[in-house]
């Protein structure tokens, strides 16, 4: 909300002012009311191993994160450019290996990544398209240039509660949200669908789509109903399906249904019990033959977490080079490679201003942030990078951008990241804003819900801001 002088910035002038018009216990008053409508609507996530209950209502924040058109230009081309080389280097390493016998990235590192599928060796993927739907969680440094901090390629979440902090924005800030110019991102679910639709196998004029959920279950499955809803699809569980001649079926009332294009949010080792783990129960038995013989499209397609191995991410700008010709506009956070002799040597001493990630875990697990680690901690991960220094990377702790919160009865700085959403299909569509995801407890620098994080509402700006008059 301010520079480096304390000014509030122009883009959160009206906002600013507005704050200092408002009483405190309107501000109070508004919040409870946003909390209220997620509480009325059922907008929960689910928080796994915790005695206090699972189902929690989505933590909010009333204050929007705004994000100058300027500003994100630049990260829509970036991010543009970024899906464009993770699809081409899916592709290379599954097909080709060029960039292996060039010696861009060694073949090493990615067969020894858990997420490479040798079952996805010389098949051909619909179009091409390995990853469809992206979430690639964004930081801005210290500088005020936005940065990677790492990429969501296989099943990426949390763009329903995207769109859910922004009718609730509406409806309990109207007029303050009325006079900027927010660009839109109601059109999300027709943008997916469209997406979806593109990936349909050749020949199929009215494909029908259906979205693959692990069950009530999932953290994840307030998001899979409601983007089935928007979209005016399916919602299937892998009981629902079957494979027979290698095409896929849905059992309906009126019998079974062809099946072309699946939005699957399950792992890739629960997909296909006579592929990947024999005791899934969430997959489809034969589904991997299906998608071998071209017959049904996948998104995201199997194998594609190789691109979300933290160890992988080191070489995206190399990769971007190679296969683009072009400087990766988005740049990535310095990265240390543990099975690198003197990274490791460095990392080991120095774990105490460091942070350590496992490279294959999301949600803020496998990790260690040195400057708030105790010396058991760090103990406990040297031992475990020793054991299997592949497995995990480390990087600077960051001074994470903060953005204004309301805590109780103030309004107090948290850290902040963006989890902006690709779709990559006939064309790129980057919905303008993303999921801003806030560390709420105060120090912190980790934003995940399951870690005690909760979100804002993105405003990106269709023109420069409102001027206030002084």
């Amino acid at each position: 909300m301010f520079d480096a002088e304390g000014r509030p910035r122009p883009a959160y002038q009206e906002l600013y002012h507005r704050l200092l018009e408002m009483p405190a216990e309107s501000l109070h008053a508004r919040q409870q009311a946003a909390n209220t409508a997620f509480l009325n609507q059922g907008i929960t996530f689910t928080v796994y191993g915790n005695d206090e209950g699972t189902e929690r209502i989505w933590p909010y924040d009333l204050l929007p994160r705004i994000i100058t058109d300027t500003e994100w230009d630049t990260i829509e081309r970036g991010l543009t450019q970024r899906i464009t080389a993770l699809n081409l280097f899916l592709k290379d390493i599954y097909h080709d290996g060029r960039i292996f016998a060039d010696g861009v990235v060694p073949r090493a590192l990615i067969y020894s990544c858990r997420h490479f599928r040798r079952e996805m060796r010389g098949l051909h993927v619909p179009h091409d398209t390995y990853v469809a739907i992206t979430g690639t969680d964004l930081v801005r440094l210290p500088s005020g240039q936005f940065a990677v901090l790492e990429d969501n390629l296989r099943v990426p979440s949390g763009v329903s509660y995207m769109l859910a902090n922004r009718q609730v924005m509406k409806r309990v800030f109207p007029s303050l949200f009325g006079s900027y110019g927010v660009r839109p991102i109601d059109h999300y679910g027709q943008a997916l669908l469209s997406t979806l639709m593109s990936l349909s196998p050749a020949g199929r004029s009215e494909p029908v789509i259906v979205l693959l959920t692990p069950g009530v279950y999932n953290s994840a499955y307030y998001e899979h109903t409601y983007l089935a809803r928007q979209m005016g699809i399916e919602l299937v569980e892998g009981r629902d399906l079957l494979v027979h001649n290698n095409i896929v079926y849905m059992r309906t009332t009126g019998g079974l249904r062809r099946v072309d294009v699946i939005y699957r949010r399950i792992d890739d080792d629960f997909l296909d019990p006579l592929a990947f783990r024999s005791n899934s129960t969430l997959g489809v038995p034969g589904l991997l033959n299906a998608y071998r013989a071209g017959n049904v499209a996948l998104a995201n397609s199997i194998g594609t977490g190789v691109a979300d191995d933290k160890a992988v991410y080191a070489y995206v700008p190399a990769i971007i080079r190679y296969y683009l010709g072009e400087e990766a506009i988005l740049p990535n956070i310095e990265t240390y490679l543990l099975d690198d002799e003197k990274q490791r040597s460095y990392v080991l001493e120095h774990l105490n201003e460091l942070v350590v990630k496992a490279v294959g875990e999301s949600g803020g697990y496998g990790m260690l942030i040195g400057p708030y680690s105790t010396a058991a901690q760090r103990e406990e991960f040297r031992q475990l990078i020793l054991l299997n220094p592949r497995n995990y990377i480390a990087q600077p702790t960051l001074a994470l951008s903060r953005a204004a919160c309301i805590v109780g009865d103030q309004i107090e700085p948290r850290h902040v990241d963006l989890r902006p959403f690709i779709l990559y299909g006939d064309k790129v569509t980057i919905i303008p804003g993303g999921l801003t995801r806030v560390a709420l407890r105060r120090g912190s620098l980790v934003v995940n819900s399951s870690q005690g994080g909760g979100s804002k509402d993105t405003w990106v700006l269709a023109e420069p801001p409102p001027l206030m008059n002084s």
